[in-house]
């Protein structure tokens, strides 16, 4: 009796695993746009830097397991027009997280449709739940600019961007272990002109120079969220401080109390929040309301 009970919990798991998996795909968005769901040879990984797994505390993470796999998720959303020059959101997940999990359980794509936008949203595999914040390939000198290439290239193989086009205007935008990765390519990734905002959703756990850099050099939008737990307070306060001593003008707010005026108009955003750091993309939106007060242009409806 009891083996037959285990038996039947363990049908009852794996159908629900499989209904999950189920979920998830191009036909989830078939309504709303075009997901993507494809392999880069420019994407982070496999990496000679993970050749042999790594090891993090007392675990190993092999790199057969987490450091293999080279998807990338594009998703266009309906109504884009390709004017010549077209835009990019990137997005970096953090630690312990997949292209998968993240855009399921932070509905990346469900808030770029709300926000109207006209902009490609891109989410390329990073460490494969791992904890792990390298970047692989995009660490390296023009990695990302060859990353770029190579979706621009299969935008245009399937028709969804002009032949012709160019790489617009990249919005970075990571969570958690993800700031890694944005610091490397705004410092040596070969399109820092093209990038014009950075978003940290409570990632500030270092590289603080290269953010500042890249901002004070392009004029870029730099937005940081932060939470009390999340192990970026101090480094955002350190950040705070450093521009206002030096006279430079920021935005410090809440997320809940920040005008999105003030959002749009601001080159240095803090904004505090009283939420987990698991729930700072997607429990109040934030992704969108980053979106929304963006230099995207708006998606025309006719």
């Amino acid at each position: 009796m009891l083996s037959a009970v285990k038996a039947l919990l363990l049908i009852f798991l794996l159908s629900g695993q499989l209904a999950s998996a189920a979920d998830f795909g191009p036909e989830k968005y078939a309504r709303d746009g075009q997901l993507i769901l494809t392999q880069f040879v420019s994407a982070p990984f496999p990496h000679a830097s993970r050749t042999n797994g790594h090891r993090y505390q007392a675990d190993f993470y092999p790199a057969d397991q987490h450091y293999a796999d080279s998807t990338v998720a594009l998703f266009v959303p309906n109504g884009f027009r390709d004017g010549g020059r077209v835009d990019f959101v990137v997005h970096f997940h953090g630690w312990r997280n997949t292209v998968a999990g993240t855009l399921q359980d932070y509905q990346l794509i469900e808030q770029l449709i709300d926000s109207g936008k006209n902009a490609i949203l891109v989410v390329p595999e990073g460490p494969r739940n791992a904890p792990d914040s390298s970047g692989g390939k995009l660490e390296e000198t023009n990695g990302f600019k060859r990353f770029i290439a190579e979706a621009v290239a299969t935008l245009q193989q399937r028709g969804l961007m002009k032949n012709d086009s160019t790489c617009g205007d990249i919005i970075l935008s990571g969570h958690s272990g993800g700031y890694q990765v944005i610091a490397a390519i705004v410092e040596r990734g070969g399109l820092a002109v093209h990038v014009k905002e950075v978003w940290l959703f409570d990632a500030l756990y270092g590289q603080a120079g290269k953010f500042l850099a890249w901002s004070e050099s392009t004029g870029g939008r730099l937005i940081d969220i932060y939470t009390d737990g999340g192990g970026t307070k101090s480094r955002t306060e350190e950040m705070m401080t450093a521009l206002t001593t030096q006279g430079t003008k920021i935005l410090a707010a809440t997320d809940q109390s920040a005008a999105l005026e003030a959002l749009k108009t601001n080159q240095f955003v803090f904004l505090h929040t009283d939420l987990g750091h698991n729930d700072v993309v997607a429990k109040r939106q934030t992704f969108r309301r980053f979106l929304e007060t963006s230099r995207l242009a708006d998606i025309r409806k006719d």
